[in-house]
C-alpha cells in the first residue's frame, strides 16, 4: 500500500518537473511594409514579412553548448512561405556580422542562427541578442541610422511601428554590447567545408522555406543570457511571411553539488536516451490546453494555457464505499489512502477516520494542492479551544498549533513551506471532538 502511493506522489509531482529549460521564447521582432520592399540590393523582402527570433530561457547559471539535431532528433524549421536572407550582406551565423552591416537596407531582417552574439568582437566590444522590452540602450538600426536602402529613402528603413512588434526598432534592436565573446565555435550541417557556401535556406544561393536535418550542429565554449536573473539566450532569426514552426533540440551545463551536469532538451519524446529530457517548449507552434496540474484537465505537455481548458479541479480522496474514509466529494481516487477496521496502511485508524468516533463539528483546508501556505477553516456552534496538528502519511505530528478562544468561524493560516513534498493529515481537535483531512505539499 505504501509504494502505491509513494509511487502516486512521485509521479505527480513529477508533471511539473524541474528543468534547466524553464521555456522558449518566440519573439515578433519587426514587420516588413512598403519602404522595406523598395531596397532591392538584398533581393526584395515582401511586405508582410515576418522577422521573428526565439530564446531560450534557462534557469540562471545554465550554460548553454549547442542546439543540433543527430540520428535520433530531428532539428526542423518550417514555413509555409520561403524564408528572407540578404542576398549581398546576409551571414548564416549572426557571430559573422559586422555591426556597421546592420545599418544597410533590410540586412538586419537576414534569417540566421546563433548562440547568443549578434555580431563579431570589434574593439572589444561584442553584441548580443535581448529581448526588445528588456533592451537598456536603445537602437543603433532603422530610420536615421538606416541609409535607405537602394531607394535611398531619406527617413530610413525598418521603421514600422506594427504594434504586433512591441517596440519599434528605431527605439530598441535587441542588442546588447558586451565584452565577453564565446570562443570554439564548430558548426556541421549549414555551410560546405571547402567552399563555405550555404544552400540551405540561411543562405541566399537558394530561396527555400524549410531546414530538416539529423545531422546539424551548432556548438562554442557555452554561453549565457547577457541578463543573468533571466538567463535568456538567443538562437535564431527567421523572416518569413508563411506561418512558422519548429522543432529544436539544445545541450545545456549546470553545476550540481560543484559537479558539471549535462542535459539534453530535445523536441521529440520516443525513445529517450540517457540524459535526454523532452520539453514541449521545443515545439513551436506551442500545444496550448489546461496546463494547471490541480485540474483533471492537466495535460503535461502543453505549454500555454486555452480559456476553458480547465473545468474540473482536483479533489483527492478514496472512492472505495466500504472504506471508512470514503469521499464522496473526491473525484481523483488514491487507493492507498482508504482505510479499513484492521487495516490502514500502518496508519493510525482514529486520525485518518475520525468518523468512527462520531465527532460533529466541520472544517476546511485550502489551497489544495499547496506550496507554501495552508489555511484550516474550523467551524464549530459555540466558542471552542480549537487545536491543529499536521501529520505526515504515517501519522508523525509535523507541527501544532493551538487557539484557545477560537472563533465560531475560525480561519488559521499555517506555513508549510518546509515540508517535503507528498501527502499530509490535518486533524482538528475542539471541544467537541476532532476530525481529519487530506492535502497534498507541492
Amino acid at each position: 500500500m505504501k509504494k502505491v502511493l509513494l509511487t502516486f506522489i512521485i509521479a505527480f509531482i513529477s508533471s511539473c518537473a524541474f528543468s534547466q529549460l524553464e521555456r522558449v521564447i518566440v519573439e515578433r521582432y519587426y514587420v516588413s511594409d512598403e519602404n522595406d520592399a523598395t531596397d532591392d540590393f538584398g533581393g526584395g523582402v515582401p511586405v508582410g514579412t515576418v522577422t521573428y527570433r526565439v530564446y531560450v530561457d534557462l534557469l540562471p547559471g545554465t550554460v548553454l553548448k549547442k542546439i543540433y539535431g543527430d540520428a535520433n532528433r530531428v532539428f526542423e524549421i518550417i514555413s509555409t512561405e520561403p524564408f528572407f536572407n540578404h542576398a549581398s550582406d546576409g551571414q548564416s551565423f549572426a557571430k559573422d556580422f559586422i555591426r556597421a552591416r546592420y545599418l544597410e537596407g533590410t540586412v538586419a531582417l537576414d534569417t540566421w542562427l546563433t548562440l547568443g552574439p549578434t555580431t563579431r568582437l570589434q574593439g572589444g566590444v561584442i553584441n548580443y541578442g535581448i529581448l526588445k522590452d528588456q533592451d537598456p540602450d536603445g537602437s543603433f538600426i532603422g530610420g536615421d541610422n538606416n541609409d535607405g536602402g537602394s531607394a535611398q529613402i531619406a527617413s530610413g528603413l525598418l521603421i514600422n511601428e506594427d504594434p504586433s512588434i512591441g517596440n519599434p526598432l528605431t527605439l530598441t534592436d535587441g542588442m546588447i554590447a558586451m565584452s565577453v565573446a564565446p570562443t570554439d565555435w564548430f558548426s556541421n550541417g549549414l555551410t560546405d567545408f571547402v567552399t563555405g557556401e550555404d544552400t540551405t535556406m540561411f543562405g541566399s544561393l537558394n530561396v527555400r522555406s524549410f531546414y530538416r536535418s539529423n545531422q546539424f550542429e551548432l556548438s562554442n565554449s557555452g554561453v549565457l543570457g547577457p541578463v543573468d536573473e533571466v538567463n535568456q539566450i538567443l538562437i535564431a532569426q527567421l523572416s518569413t511571411k508563411g506561418d512558422l514552426s519548429f522543432i529544436l533540440n539544445l545541450e545545456v551545463e549546470f553545476l550540481v553539488d560543484g559537479e558539471v551536469v549535462t542535459r539534453k532538451y530535445v523536441g521529440t519524446s520516443n525513445n529517450l536516451q540517457g540524459n535526454e529530457e523532452y520539453n514541449p517548449f521545443l515545439v513551436y507552434p506551442f500545444e496550448c490546453g489546461c496546463n494547471d496540474p490541480s485540474f483533471l484537465e492537466f495535460d503535461p505537455n502543453v505549454v500555454c494555457f486555452e480559456e476553458g481548458s480547465c473545468n474540473t479541479p482536483i479533489i483527492y480522496g478514496c472512492l472505495d464505499p466500504e472504506a471508512c474514509n470514503f469521499d464522496s466529494n473526491a473525484n481523483f481516487n488514491i487507493p492507498a489512502l482508504c482505510c479499513y477496521p484492521g487495516f490502514c496502511a500502518d496508519r493510525d485508524i482514529e486520525r485518518v477516520c475520525p468518523s468512527l468516533k462520531g465527532e460533529s463539528f466541520d472544517f476546511d483546508v485550502y489551497p489544495n494542492p499547496t506550496e507554501d501556505a495552508l489555511s484550516v477553516n474550523v467551524i464549530s456552534g459555540a466558542p471552542t479551544f480549537v487545536e491543529i496538528e499536521i501529520f505526515n502519511n504515517y501519522g508523525v505530528s509535523q507541527m501544532k498549533s493551538r487557539i484557545d478562544d477560537g472563533e465560531l468561524n475560525l480561519i488559521q493560516t499555517l506555513s508549510v513551506i518546509d515540508l517535503p513534498s507528498g501527502l499530509y493529515h490535518v486533524s482538528v481537535t475542539t471541544l467537541y471532538g476532532k476530525q481529519t483531512k487530506l492535502f497534498v505539499k507541492l
